[in-house]
């Protein structure tokens, strides 16, 4: 697990493109006696491989990750995440741990950008699942991290083009309506509730110097603490787009991707987590209160069933960045991945007592039938 795990660090591939990585993390799972359906959703490179015990029980899913990031490669540790879970299952399966109910790994493409998980769950991958658990690699042992709604759009813009010397009254800049989107939102931000986040980046901003831009285009990110708070921050996001494009006379196209939902950890859940790696000698922290999170797409799986989504630490190195690509295949990152396979296996197994599932299920139906929340958001 350790030789797949820096494998597929040393191969990285951007998202929906993961397919040299999905099949390496599916071989030792099928090598083990698991069914494997593949491709799934109609997405190449998602799967799940699935073991029956043969009886009565929950079904279980532990959530594999294994797309990378362009330029920095596998800065988030998606190669220690997939490989976490397929390592959990494994270990439950091998040591004839798992003795009722089903096990499954289900590989999600596209957590980077794009929301796999978003995908698979309006088609109903996770409908009938019990209970979801994965593990992110972070700076600090947490539990109960929350996370961040979050969409992306792409502003479009289309000019004119004209000689910037000789005529540029003939043109229309649709860089300079880039440029004042970013004025406008800026000027959105002592408005926004201190939750919101909005940044963006110019991906086009024309093609010559002396030539008046005819296409220009940036791409933002907005998160919010929830689905409902996001919808507040697009409304008057797309409002500042719209006036920039009427303020520079050029036309604007936006292209709104998925919305990723925010976490609803299961505490009972966690708790189960938390205790299994106190066993392991593992201690864990309090999440932030305010700030310091990011946004994933299982918020939307936890909107479905009960999920956590642990956090491990492998240095002093946040997610992102160089430090933490190289993080990512150190022998620490190793170390809390196999503990994090450990942790996860043994919560697997606390499932398969009545009282702790009980008590699993009780509290997401409770808080589902308190937010009326039935399909993904």
């Amino acid at each position: 697990m350790t030789a797949l795990s820096r494998d597929i660090h040393s191969h990285p591939e951007l998202s929906f493109n993961e397919h040299r990585s999905s099949a390496a993390l599916q071989q030792p799972l099928r090598d083990a006696g698991f069914i494997l359906t593949q491709p799934l959703a109609e997405l190449e490179t998602a799967f799940i491989a699935r073991y029956d015990s043969g009886k009565p029980g929950p079904r279980i899913a532990l959530l594999a990750e294994y797309d990378a990031l362009p330029e920095l490669g596998h800065a988030c540790g998606h190669n220690l995440i997939g490989t976490a879970s397929v390592t959990a299952a494994l270990a439950l399966v091998q040591s004839g741990a798992l003795n009722s109910g089903c096990l499954e790994v289900i590989g999600t493409p596209a957590e980077e950008e794009g929301g796999g998980k978003i995908i698979m769950a309006e088609q109903g991958i996770f409908t009938d699942v019990d209970a979801v658990m994965m593990f992110h690699p972070r700076e600090k042992n947490m539990v109960t991290r929350g996370a961040l709604a979050c969409v992306d759009a792409v502003f479009k813009f289309y000019g004119k083009a004209a000689h910037a010397a000789s005529a540029p009254h003939l043109g229309i800049s649709a860089l300079d309506a880039v440029i004042q989107t970013f004025v406008g939102i800026n000027g959105l931000r002592q408005f926004f509730t201190d939750d919101v986040r909005v940044h963006g980046i110019i991906t086009h901003g024309g093609d010559a110097t002396n030539i008046v831009p005819a296409y220009a285009e940036a791409k933002f990110l907005m998160r919010a603490a929830t689905v409902t708070g996001l919808q507040t921050v697009r409304h008057k996001v797309f409002a500042a787009v719209e006036a920039a494009a009427a303020m520079s006379g050029a036309r604007v196209e936006i292209e709104e991707g998925l919305t990723y939902a925010e976490r609803n950890n299961n505490l009972a859940l966690a708790d189960l987590f938390q205790h299994n790696l106190l066993q392991l000698g593992l201690t864990t922290e309090a999440p932030p209160e305010r700030g310091g999170v990011g946004s994933s797409d299982i918020g939307n799986v936890s909107q479905l069933t009960a999920a956590i989504h642990p956090y491990l630490r492998i240095g002093d190195v946040v997610p992102h960045t160089p430090e933490f690509a190289i993080a990512a295949a150190s022998d620490a990152g190793i170390d809390a991945m196999l503990n994090a396979a450990k942790a996860l296996a043994m919560t697997a197994f606390d499932l398969q007592n009545p009282e702790h599932f009980q008590s699993v299920r009780q509290e997401f139906c409770a808080w589902q039938a308190a937010n009326s929340v039935g399909d993904s958001k």
